[in-house]
C-alpha cells in the first residue's frame, strides 16, 4: 500500500507520496474541500488507489482531512506530533520546511506502521465543536471580564466592556443548553455524563468536555493508557548516574490538561479520594505542582472507573 504524509497547516497542506523504492513526491493544495479534491485526484493520476494517510494530530485543520480520506475507504493515522518530532531528531533531520515535514511524516508512517484511526461518529463531533467553542467563549469572556475591572476609566469603553461581556453570557448559556439537548438525546453519552458528575470536583462542564475529548473512553485498555491520552503520566529523564526531575510527558492532550487543571484544585478540597491522595504526597515532600498533576491523572482516572463500570462514584474508587 502506498505511503501519504500529510503535513497540514490553516490555510494549504503537502502531501508526500511514497510508493514502492520510488523517491517521495511532493505537491500542496488548499486546506479546503475543493484542495481535498485535487488531492484524490493528484493520487489517481498516479495511479494510486488506497493509501495508508498519516497526519499529526493537531485538532480541526488535521481532522477534517482524515474525516474525508477515511470515508473514501483509505487508511488514516493521526499521530501526535511530539512522536513525529522525535522521529526526526534520530534521522538527524535539520531542514524544517512543509515538503520536509510531510516527507518525514511518510517515512515515519513507513517505518512505525501506527494504528489506524477512525473519526468519531457525528454526535461526538458536534458535541467536540460545541464544547471547543464553549471554552473558547469563556476564555474570551475572562478577558473582558478583566479589561472591565482594570484601569480603564473611559465610559465609552466600559459601556463597551459591559455589553461584550453581556453578549458573550448570552452566548455561553445558548451553547451550554446545545450541549445539554445533544446529551441529552443520546442514552449513551447522557449516562456517562451523569456517571462523571458524581465525582466531586467534575461539574457538567468538566463532565461534558471530558466526553467530548476522549469520545471512546471505555475503550482503553486501562487507566494508564488514558492518562497518557491526556500527557498525564510522568517521564523520567535520566542520563547516566545522574536522574533528574520527573515532569509531566506532555505528549497528550494539552486541552484535556487545560480542563482538568481547576477541577483538580476543587477535587484537592472536596473530593475524599483526591484529598487523601494529595495529602500523601505533600507528606512525602512532592512539589504543588507535583501535586496538582497528580491530582488531575486521578480525577480523569476516577472519571475513566466510573464510565468503564457504569457504577456511579463511591471514595472506595480511591482503594482500588
Amino acid at each position: 500500500m502506498a505511503i501519504l504524509g500529510l503535513d497540514v497547516a490553516k490555510s494549504d497542506f503537502h502531501a508526500a507520496l511514497l510508493v514502492g523504492d520510488e523517491r517521495p513526491r511532493v505537491k500542496s493544495f488548499p486546506n479546503n474541500a475543493k484542495g481535498f479534491q485535487q488531492l484524490v485526484a493528484w493520487l489517481q493520476n498516479r495511479n494510486v488507489g488506497q493509501v495508508q494517510a498519516c497526519l499529526e494530530a493537531t485538532g480541526g485543520w488535521s481532522e477534517a482531512l482524515a474525516t474525508y480520506l477515511h470515508e473514501l475507504g483509505n487508511v488514516v493515522s493521526l499521530v501526535n506530533p511530539q512522536r513525529i518530532k522525535d522521529f526526526g531528531r534520530s534521522e538527524g533531520v535539520r531542514a524544517k520546511t512543509d515538503s520536509a515535514d510531510a516527507a518525514l511524516i511518510a517515512r515515519f508512517c513507513l517505518v512505525h506502521k501506527p494504528s489506524a484511526w477512525s473519526p468519531p461518529r457525528r454526535e461526538i463531533r458536534a458535541l467536540q465543536a460545541l464544547a471547543r467553542r464553549r471554552e473558547a467563549l469563556i476564555d474570551m469572556r475572562t478577558q473582558e471580564t478583566n479589561r472591565l475591572s482594570g484601569p480603564e476609566t473611559d465610559e465609552n469603553v466600559c459601556s463597551s466592556l459591559a455589553s461584550h461581556v453581556q453578549y458573550l453570557d448570552e452566548q455561553i448559556s445558548a451553547i451550554e443548553k446545545q450541549i445539554d439537548d445533544l446529551i441529552d438525546g443520546d442514552p449513551d453519552l447522557r449516562q456517562q455524563r451523569d456517571l462523571i458528575e458524581t465525582i466531586p470536583g467534575l461539574g457538567r462542564r468538566s463532565a461534558t468536555s471530558i466526553i467530548a475529548e476522549l469520545p471512546r473512553l471505555t475503550e482503553y485498555r486501562n487507566a494508564k493508557a488514558v492518562a497518557a491520552q491526556a500527557g498525564l503520566c510522568p517521564a523520567i529523564e535520566e542520563s547516566g548516574t545522574s536522574l533528574s526531575r520527573s515532569r509531566l510527558s506532555r505528549s497528550g492532550s494539552a486541552r484535556l490538561r487545560r480542563l482538568l487543571y481547576f477541577p483538580a484544585l476543587v477535587a484537592m478540597k472536596w473530593n475524599p479520594v483526591i484529598r487523601s491522595f494529595a495529602g500523601r504526597l505533600k507528606a512525602r515532600g512532592k512539589r504543588p505542582m507535583v501535586i496538582v498533576a497528580a491530582a488531575m491523572r486521578k480525577l480523569l482516572v476516577l472519571a475513566y472507573g466510573v464510565v468503564k463500570s457504569g457504577q456511579a462514584f463511591s471514595p472506595t474508587f480511591g482503594l482500588a
